[in-house]
Formats: structure tokens, C-alpha cells, sequence
């Protein structure tokens, strides 16, 4: 029961680490984006969401490896666990 609960834990842990470098490119993105239309007075929202999307693919193309190895490794302490 107890490991259940650590395997909970650290799946939550790891599922946050993995989301945060896209959610930081895109917030840093959006703060650019939002800054750029502030000054130019540009206020269409389609103006917003390519950008984001660009930072999401390019974000996600980047840290892949990165996530790939972390997720691979609690994927075998968890079966290991588990079997």
C-alpha cells in the first residue's frame, strides 16, 4: 500500500516536472505576445495563438529527449515495483 501511494506521488511529481517546460515557453510567449500587441495597439486575439502554438511544438520538440528519459525511468521503477 505504501508504494502505491509513493508511485502516486511521484507520478504526480514527474507528470508537473514534464509539463513545465512547455507551460514556461508558453507563458513567456504570451507575455511577449501581449507586450508586442499592448505597444502597437494591435488588440485581434488570432494574433496571440501562433505564436503559442509555434513555442508548444517547438518546446515540446526540444525538451523531448529530456522528458522521454525521465518517463522511461518511472516506467521501469514502476513495473519493477509492481512485478
Amino acid at each position: 500500500m505504501d508504494a502505491a501511494f509513493s508511485l502516486a506521488r511521484e507520478a504526480l511529481l514527474l507528470a508537473t516536472a514534464l509539463s513545465l517546460p512547455v507551460v514556461a515557453a508558453v507563458a513567456l510567449v504570451g507575455l511577449v505576445t501581449s507586450a508586442f500587441q499592448s505597444a502597437t495597439s494591435l488588440q485581434d486575439a488570432a494574433i496571440g495563438h501562433l505564436p503559442k502554438m509555434i513555442a508548444v511544438v517547438v518546446a515540446t520538440a526540444v525538451a523531448a529527449p529530456w522528458m522521454a528519459r525521465h518517463l522511461v525511468a518511472f516506467a521501469t521503477r514502476a513495473f519493477g515495483v509492481a512485478g
